[in-house]
């Protein structure tokens, strides 16, 4: 769970990191500010499945540029969920560009939680498919 960009408000990540910990996933918690550079390398480092990316200021604008980065480093795998206030006028872009969901205001921690949980176990089978074939 991370914030890039300038977006410091971190508030409702920190309430999404606490319901994904409560729900038994393993959560690493970034604070705000964080550069693209900064999360590929700490997705590289943790093995991380999911990355979920907090936007109230606009920053899910440089998300594509992220998913650009995680491809570059051999994370292709890796699922990319955006939350907060995303533009409707804008999800296309951002699903286009490989963001797996959009969770905007009113999302049930419920919803919220079986995606994550989905989309980590797609990618463990990808992973394990891959290792299987190499």
């Amino acid at each position: 769970m991370t914030k890039i960009g300038l977006d410091g408000h971190d508030r409702g990540s920190r309430i999404i990191a606490a319901y994904l910990r409560d729900a038994g996933h393993e959560v690493v918690y970034t604070p705000p500010w964080q550069t693209l550079e900064a999360v590929v390398r700490l997705a590289v480092q943790e093995d991380i499945e999911v990355i979920g990316i907090s936007s109230l200021a606009t920053d899910h604008l440089i998300v594509p540029d992220l998913i650009q980065e995680l491809v570059s480093a051999g994370l292709d795998d890796v699922a990319v969920v955006v939350g907060g206030i995303v533009p409707d006028s804008e999800h296309a872009a951002l699903t286009d560009a490989g963001v797996a969901r959009i969770f905007g205001p009113g999302s049930s921690r419920d919803d919220i939680v079986n995606a994550v949980s989905d989309l980590g176990a797609q990618v463990q089978q990808r992973r394990r498919q891959t290792e299987v074939s190499a």
